[in-house]
């Protein structure tokens, strides 16, 4: 062999295992590094017709129903898509960690609460940035904390007991009509005397005006000059000048009321700023049109479920019997306590008939989400979510036979929520959102129940309600209830 075929078999060689090398170095490391993860996919999109989406499904079906299907149909996780709105839906405790517990500048409250402006006014609530909002939670806190409310409770059973004691010995009555007005008699604890003893037909009638302000239109166009908008925002500036007059009447006479409205006369930011009398307007209005519907719509459900159920109307009779033998007939704050089944019968009406639908809130930041059936998910940055309430309460992987009411899930040694997990009950919300006014709307109702059940024989004599619709939630129409007066025996 020729000394031009080595050097040529030598340049060979030197040429080519360095690429050699290069090449088994790249394949060992791409052996040794993870592929690059794909994206996960946004949530399906349930399929509707072109522009509405499924919109005629939901005036026809109910949300409720069209909810059910998708979720049955894709899963824990879905969109709906209307208008070029969109959606997700997030269905059951296991998804719904982020949406309850992110922090604000990941899920925004904020962002779609805004149609409570109107309502509660400027300056207040979701009208002002997050800091401001929380330090006017606080004053909410001050004035809904547990000693407050033990001096709450003998005002309500004075307020209730002359209420029905303007009821006589029998009659029939639309107990719908009646809880209506009793609660806003027992909100004497937070609009104070004077709107009690003066202005009570006034504000009964200013209060409905806000409620029958809030409707579908609201949560997308809630300054669209409809006439019921007219209305409410009229019974709003109303509002301002009632309780505004009140609050220059008691800083000038020196007058310090007992109640709710002068906790936040007297409530002060963390830079010593008083609370000016627009923001003491709002802050009670928000307060009263949480408290009495949300209280007056469950009181009313619940009575109706005990009076349709024999066994429960018994067993919630006999607790207070038993109440009457150990405690006498006094109701304070302890007493209230010791109402267990009573608490469960309003916890499970609270359960099958919400006071609201759903939560939203929307994502400020994409996330992703691990589903039920073992999917991943991209929610997307701005995208609406919502937490179905009418879905998640009726679970049947959490609730045994949830359509029916039974109190007894809520006992002891069953606890079907506290099995299901943190969020699988979420009536009053959770996390940091949780409604702080839940332990005052227990209070309400169950000073009225009791007084009811203690002196009243009752009797449901109109058909069990169906729900009025999907904002309200209240049941329809009359509910029409047979009452016979009595004294609830020791024996």
């Amino acid at each position: 062999m020729d000394t031009t075929t080595i050097n040529g078999h030598m340049w060979l060689v030197i040429t080519i295992v360095p690429i050699i090398i290069v090449i088994a170095t790249m394949v060992a490391r791409a052996r040794t590094i993870p592929p690059k993860r794909k994206r996960p996919q946004p949530p399906p999109v349930a399929e509707g017709a072109p522009l509405v989406g499924l919109l005629p499904a939901i005036l026809t079906k109910t949300l409720q129903t069209v909810i059910c299907d998708q979720y049955l149909k894709l899963g824990s996780v879905f969109t709906l898509s209307s208008f070029g709105i969109k959606v997700t839906f997030l269905v059951g405790p296991k998804v719904s960690a982020h949406f309850f517990h992110g922090t604000e500048s990941e899920i925004s409250i904020s962002d779609v609460y805004k149609i409570t402006v109107p309502i509660f006014g400027k300056g207040v609530g979701y009208d002002v940035d997050n800091d401001t909002r929380n330090e006017q939670h606080r004053f909410f806190a001050e004035t809904l904390r547990p000693a407050k409310l033990r001096s709450h409770v003998g005002l309500m059973v004075r307020e209730v007991e002359e209420y029905f004691g303007k009821w006589g010995r029998c009659g029939t009555v639309d107990l719908k009509h009646e809880i209506d007005n009793v609660l806003l008699i027992a909100s004497r604890c937070l609009l104070g005397k004077e709107v009690r003893d003066h202005m009570h037909d006034e504000v009964s009638s200013l209060l409905h005006e806000l409620v029958s302000g809030l409707h579908l239109t609201s949560m997308f166009f809630p300054y669209l000059p409809t006439p019921a908008h007219r209305r409410r925002d009229q019974a709003r500036a109303r509002f301002e000048e009632i309780f505004s007059k009140i609050a220059r009447v008691r800083k000038s006479s020196g007058h310090i009321g007992d109640d709710m409205l002068q906790g936040l006369i007297d409530s002060k930011y963390k830079d010593g700023r008083a609370t000016t009398e627009a923001e003491v307007t709002g802050l009670l209005v928000a307060l009263l049109f949480a408290g009495h519907h949300t209280s007056s719509t469950v009181t009313t459900w619940t009575a109706t479920r005990l009076l349709h159920h024999a066994e429960w109307l018994h067993a919630a009779t006999e607790e207070q019997r038993q109440l009457l033998r150990k405690q006498g007939d006094d109701i304070d704050y302890e007493v209230l306590l010791q109402m267990d089944v009573l608490h469960r019968s309003v916890k499970e009406a609270l359960r099958l008939h919400l006071v609201t639908p759903m939560i939203l809130r929307r994502a400020r930041r994409a996330f992703t989400v691990q589903t039920e059936e073992g999917n991943e998910y991209e929610v997307p940055e701005g995208r609406m979510l919502a937490s179905p309430l009418v879905v998640n309460n009726l679970l049947p992987s959490i609730y045994r036979e949830p359509n029916a009411f039974d109190p007894d899930r809520f006992a002891a040694g069953r606890a079907e929520d506290k099995v299901g997990g943190e969020l699988a009950y979420t009536t009053f919300g959770a996390g940091k959102h949780a409604c702080m006014g839940e332990g005052y709307a227990y209070l309400q109702i169950k000073v009225i129940l009791s007084h009811l059940l203690r002196n009243f024989e009752l009797e449901l004599v109109s058909p069990f309600p169906e729900t009025e619709n999907m904002i309200s939630m209240r049941p329809k129409g009359e509910v029409l209830v047979r009452y016979k007066r009595r004294l609830l025996q020791f024996t």
